[in-house]
């Protein structure tokens, strides 16, 4: 296997097993404890990555989250230590809010077209929707983050784009591999170009509250798979 196979393998690997995951079972009552701690620390994330959507990541203190939450200072530090842990945290939060909302829903289907159908429609569903209170977080994360100096917090955001843009690659690649998609296409191109539509129909609606960007958006889409 080339290293670039080995590598698309494997940041692949790491959003579909994301997708997977099922929430786990109930343990003993002697891991209650455990279990709400885990329960208010997902719950303060949800709310910083809600925050960080609309503000930027780097507007993102555990003194504005407190405020926020209306929690003390001293109760967030038992969560996060600094301000950096907080910002990796709340990106890793957000990806399951994205997997939840835009990759789990189509795993269900065959491999094949109607699934990079129904992906892209959730896709599009997810901003639409505005599940983020300030719209796609990445996007506003990626444009916040690409031309700042090299960081835990950059590496993080830009692991996130590889491994959704390699994985909408994968699902392209099966499609033509069950002869439903042009097969001389190149789905890397294809996927950069699926990718470029998704960002854009994200600031078109964000920043001019234009709807119509979205039902663009997806007549593009409609146009490049076909």
């Amino acid at each position: 296997m080339s290293e670039r196979s080995c590598y698309f393998f494997c940041i692949v690997s790491d959003l579909e097993t994301l997708a997977a995951t099922t929430p786990p079972a109930p343990a003993e009552q002697a891991d209650g404890r455990r279990r709400r701690g885990h329960a208010t620390r997902e719950s303060i994330l949800q709310t910083a990555a809600d925050l960080a959507s609309v503000e930027g990541l780097e507007g993102l203190t555990i003194g504005r989250l407190a405020s926020e939450l209306g929690m003390s200072k001293s109760g967030l530090f038992a969560h996060f230590g600094s301000k950096e842990e907080l910002q990796l945290a709340t990106i890793e939060a957000a990806r399951r809010r994205f997997v939840e909302h835009v990759v789990r829903p189509s795993r269900e289907l065959p491999r094949g077209r109607a699934r990079v159908e129904a992906l892209l429609d959730d896709w599009l569903g997810y901003l639409r929707g505005e599940v983020f209170r300030g719209g796609c977080f990445f996007c506003s994360a990626q444009s916040e983050f690409d031309s700042r100096p090299d960081s835990p917090v950059r590496a993080l955001i830009i692991e996130q784009l590889q491994q959704f843009v390699a994985f909408l690659e994968r699902e392209l690649r099966q499609a033509q591999e069950a002869g439903e998609l042009d097969a001389q296409a190149d789905p890397a191109q294809l996927a950069f170009e699926l990718d470029a539509l998704g960002t854009a129909a994200n600031r078109h609606y964000q920043l001019f509250h234009d709807p119509a960007a979205i039902d663009r958006a997806a007549a593009g889409m409609r146009a490049r798979l076909g």
